[in-house]
């Protein structure tokens, strides 16, 4: 597995810890997690020489737009699900769908066409093919310590109530992956340097959870799970370490432990749209930076 520029250290260090964080879900209390992880990764990078740190030894340069349209797209996407889940609810569910999925496809479409707009490649999201075998092993390893601990042996109920559930981790699992992972945490990274960007990247994940109308509790636990994400995406730059299996089986386990969300089969068409939204925006994207190059002597 090669290290991406902007983790440097011993590979087998980091990837031992990734491993031994999934593992630690399995005996853990949820706010321990919260507070364990994120101290032991940087107990790590002090160990392990430079730690997390761009490629060279050039200093980060804070770029003030790139952080005014993180704060605005991220207010946006938090304002929207908000709106969905505490203010419509299930009482109109109309109103909630659309704003819901407002907010999933601005979290896609947004840092696409502002990475295009910046006239930078769409692999600064982790939307390319390099580093995909490391990308995939690294993520089926982690996804299958989750899957051990959380769904193994896991009673499923009807398909009605577990199928839709399913489309919608998938899609979610999606909108986070770019979002937080691919824009986010890079454009973080890039101006206030790789462990402070992964720092503030998994706090805002974590906080932006309010638009859920989550607790404070269960946001700790999700600060050091996204320590965690966020580690695993800087060590291989590819959204495929992180989706299609990672984060949506967590989000799956979590939706369908709890019980509190409900949805129909017609469900699966509304996600499914969103997700044809996500692949059309990154389609036109790349295809925006081929005509740019094209035209370019």
């Amino acid at each position: 597995m090669k290290i991406a520029r902007y983790v440097n250290g011993p590979q087998w260090m980091w990837a031992s810890w990734l491993v031994a964080a999934m593992l630690s879900l399995a005996f853990l209390d949820l706010t321990l997690y919260g507070l364990v992880i994120p101290a032991s990764a940087l107990v790590l990078a002090l160990l392990a020489g430079p730690g997390l740190r761009r490629s060279g030894n050039a200093r980060p340069r804070v770029d003030k737009l790139d952080l005014a349209v993180v704060a605005a797209l991220y207010l946006a996407v938090v304002a929207l699900f908000r709106l969905a889940f505490t203010v419509f609810t299930t009482a109109n569910v109309l109103g909630l769908f659309l704003c819901f999925g407002t907010g999933l496809v601005l979290g896609v479409a947004g840092p696409v066409f502002y990475t295009v707009r910046r006239r930078r490649p769409l692999s600064d999201l982790g939307l390319w093919l390099g580093n995909w075998k490391e990308a995939v092993i690294l993520g089926l390893v982690l996804s299958a310590i989750q899957f051990a601990i959380t769904l193994r042996g896991y009673t499923l109920p009807a398909p009605v109530d577990w199928i839709p559930l399913l489309v919608m981790s998938l899609t979610v699992g999606a909108f986070e992956t770019v979002f937080f992972r691919g824009f986010v945490q890079t454009r973080l990274s890039a101006s206030l340097g790789p462990a402070p960007g992964i720092a503030l990247a998994a706090a805002l994940y974590a906080v932006y959870h309010v638009g859920y109308g989550m607790s404070g509790q269960g946001m700790v636990f999700l600060f050091g799970l996204g320590v965690v994400y966020a580690v695993a995406f800087a060590l291989v730059r590819n959204v495929l370490v992180l989706w299609p299996l990672l984060t949506p089986l967590g989000s799956f386990f979590n939706n369908l432990n709890s019980g509190d969300i409900e949805l129909p089969w017609e469900a699966i068409l509304g996600f499914a749209d969103v997700l044809g939204l996500m692949a059309a925006a990154v389609w036109l994207g790349h295809r925006r930076l081929r005509k740019a190059a094209g035209r370019q002597p």
